[in-house]
């Protein structure tokens, strides 16, 4: 008799369907598993054969034969075992076929029938067309995840023997779950960092329109200090953001069993020895890297003239658009990869330069070698960049806490407010002013003949390409949103202009605290 389940196979954030048929006659025992199947699915078979065995189902006078269709789409992991267990059992009187109908199947089976947790569920369920399915069975462990799909009823399970309870909806559907109720729990407070006004300033406009920045500082001026306090003066994710972090978490395996809905803005701070695909994301089958694992968050990437030259131009392509494509010869997947990226480095090789001690010897070719690290069109997609003097040590003696992290956000939410609101008249199709297209900069970011020819001349002192020049505007139009004002008026584009420190002609005396602002 034969006997078909359905059960789904991810290529990055992307499901397919996979039909599991069966063909079981009594015959000389054997299992046959077909399909362009790789080892961890062809060794279903052990898996299936000792589960089966422990809720009484005997395979010792069947001959088995397991095709996954379509036969030239690759398949891998363990999540086809409880597919390919169910339509055994059909196959064999089991269970009524009838039932394995607008059902959906994921999950690994071990040897005494318990069935493990998966990664990529939610990604799957959320992607299956309406009216595929009605029902998806799944392990235990990733029931508060599907049930975020909203797409079927979901029936999660510990154990193979109650697939059938399962499959007759006596199983009621698992709760929706949040991983943290507070979205801020563990975030540093900005109260925390004493001095360095410029660049507590350039955080909130980098939150505020959801720029890139750049830190250029000596060590121990609090460029990783700031950093790790920026997701706490960001706006909250929304539901759709939340199941976008939430789905890339689950195919990287970081979302963990029996966890829900993520509500936190994810923090990566890859360190600089990492590998071209462990930032940027590849392998095979293609899996996601810092910059997706960072979407909808920050992305931290110190000592950023350390890094791979390869990595950094790795970067440019996703940093412009927004996503990762990943080819292989086998598969191509597409994550998102949308963070605000915060980077850091020294203003020379010793790190001395300008901190007013006269402890750096480097010379004007070392400094221009070490910068030269860090290509042109790297720092032409850092919106923001901000010169960091040392920090005195009367200021970290001081009792009075500097603004704490709460008003600063009350602050980017109005903005981030004023966005929304372009947005939703149909002004603009971007989120933030941060992707802003060059059509909707010329939209919601005016000027008149004798403002235009001024930042024409400060953009040619400077040196700004095209690209530097349209981000001016872009910082211009939420520095303006921070001011809660419809135009953008010339003190808006000249603090704009100042948040361009690299990009003007290094030096030996570059880095002595010229900061911008």
């Amino acid at each position: 008799m034969i006997a078909t389940a359905q059960s789904m196979a991810l290529s990055g954030l992307e499901a397919r369907l996979v039909r599991v048929e069966v063909d079981a006659t009594h015959s000389v025992p054997s299992f046959e598993l077909v399909g362009l199947a790789e080892v961890a699915v062809r060794e279903s078979r052990v898996r299936v054969r000792s589960a089966l065995a422990g809720i009484g189902v005997d395979l010792s006078e069947s001959r088995i034969v397991v095709n996954l269709a379509p036969a030239d789409l690759r398949k891998g992991g363990a999540g086809f075992d409880l597919a390919i267990a169910a339509a055994i059992m059909a196959a064999l009187g089991h269970l009524d076929p009838q039932l394995l109908r607008g059902a959906m199947l994921l999950g690994e089976v071990s040897l005494d029938g318990v069935i493990q947790p998966l990664r990529g569920v939610l990604p799957a369920l959320a992607s299956l067309p309406v009216g595929l399915c009605s029902l998806a069975v799944v392990p235990a462990g990733n029931g508060a995840e599907a049930a975020l799909a909203r797409t079927c009823t979901v029936a999660a399970i510990r154990h193979l023997g109650e697939l059938g309870d399962a499959l007759r909806g006596c199983i009621a559907a698992p709760d929706e779950v949040s991983v943290q109720a507070d979205p801020l729990l563990g975030i540093e407070d900005f109260c925390d960092v004493r001095g360095q006004p410029t660049a507590r300033r350039a955080m909130e406009v980098a939150a505020a329109g959801g720029h890139n920045i750049l830190f250029v500082g000596p060590p121990g001026a609090g460029k990783t200090m700031l950093a790790r306090r920026l997701p706490g003066i960001l706006p909250p994710l929304d539901r759709g953001e939340a199941l976008q972090v939430t789905a890339i978490h689950s195919v990287s395996g970081l979302l963990g069993a029996h966890s829900g809905l993520v509500r936190a803005r994810p923090f990566r701070a890859p360190h600089h020895t990492a590998s071209d695909v462990a930032i940027v994301g590849g392998s095979d089958p293609p899996r996601p890297g810092e910059l997706t694992l960072a979407h909808h968050g920050v992305l931290f990437l110190d000592e950023l003239p350390e890094f791979r030259r390869s990595t950094l131009e790795a970067l440019r392509q996703p940093m412009e658009d927004g996503f990762v494509s990943v080819s292989r010869a086998s598969a191509k997947a597409t994550f998102p990869a949308r963070p605000m990226v915060i980077a850091a480095m020294n203003p020379c090789p010793c790190g001395h330069l300008g901190d007013g001690t006269e402890r750096c010897r480097c010379t004007r070719d070392r400094i221009r070698s070490y910068r030269a690290r860090v290509s042109g069109p790297i720092i032409d997609r850092l919106d923001v960049h901000v010169t960091l003097p040392p920090v005195r040590l009367h200021e970290l003696r001081r009792k009075a806490e500097g603004e704490g992290s709460a008003a600063i956000r009350e602050r980017v939410l109005r903005a981030r407010d004023r966005q929304t609101q372009r947005r939703q008249q149909g002004v603009v199709q971007s989120a933030c002013n941060a992707h802003l297209t060059p059509r909707e900069v010329g939209e919601v970011v005016p000027m008149d003949d004798a403002t235009a020819q001024e930042l024409e001349r400060a953009a040619t002192k400077y040196g700004l390409s095209a690209r530097g020049f349209g981000k001016v505007l872009r910082v211009a139009r939420t520095i303006a949103d921070l001011a809660a004002t419809d135009g953008v008026a010339m003190p808006h584009f000249l603090e704009a202009m100042a948040y361009r420190v690299f990009d003007r002609r290094p030096g030996p005396s570059d880095g002595d605290g010229d900061a911008a602002g």
